[in-house]
């Protein structure tokens, strides 16, 4: 009778031993499975172009020359109509993470900065110079100095940063529903993400 009875207490542990070693193997694979996904899904992300506008000016564009002292002065001008598209975008294949299997966390550990192209198209009209002061390359240089120091000022004013960022953290929330959805945390640097409100809080 004891024969009999430890053989099938033998059994039982060699039966549950193998369900525990089965249960485990089956959740490494499964946690594998997680972590490839999340790599995947960040490293297939390429560059988001979030934002982009039309800016339009007209410049009056004067130059003044002394000749022969304050005897003489000479004055060239010119009338440029400025027509400029500009884009916002983030290069988020560029986005630095590292992915904790253990502890079922993804720590986004920077996101690049935003990508600010401006694309102005001029065009010159009623260009008037005379043989003391002629219109030259830089001339054309300083007036395209001038347009995209006013542009970049037009931009900081505009609603387009604001726009691209609210853009960028919907794309972010993405991250948060797949970490979410698999049972994983989703951390910004050392500051976990609980919602995806809290991911509009981020200082980038």
């Amino acid at each position: 009778m004891r024969k009999i009875l430890f053989g099938v207490i033998i059994t039982l542990v060699i039966l549950f031993s193998f369900k525990y070693c089965g249960d485990k193997h089956e959740d490494k694979i499964v946690l594998q499975e997680s972590s490839a996904l999340i790599q995947e899904q960040i490293k297939n992300v390429g560059k988001l172009v979030v934002t982009e506008g039309h800016f339009s000016e007209v410049f009056n564009y004067k130059n003044s020359k002394d000749i022969f002292g304050d005897y003489f002065t000479s004055e060239k001008k010119a009338l440029v109509v400025v027509n400029a598209e500009v884009s916002i975008a983030y290069d988020l294949s560029k986005i630095e993470f590292e992915v904790d299997e253990v502890g079922k966390t993804l720590t986004i550990l920077s996101i690049p900065k935003e990508e600010i192209k401006i694309n102005p198209d001029l065009e010159y009209y009623d260009i008037q110079s005379d043989f003391f002061n002629p219109f030259e390359a830089k001339d054309y240089n300083d007036i395209k100095k001038i347009v995209k120091a006013s542009l970049n000022q037009k931009l900081e004013a505009s609603d387009l940063k604001t726009n691209a960022k609210n853009r960028l953290i919907s794309e972010l929330s993405k991250f948060y529903i797949l970490t979410n959805s698999l049972g994983w945390t989703l951390k910004y640097n050392e500051n976990p993400v609980s919602t995806i409100d809290a991911l509009g809080k981020i200082k980038l």
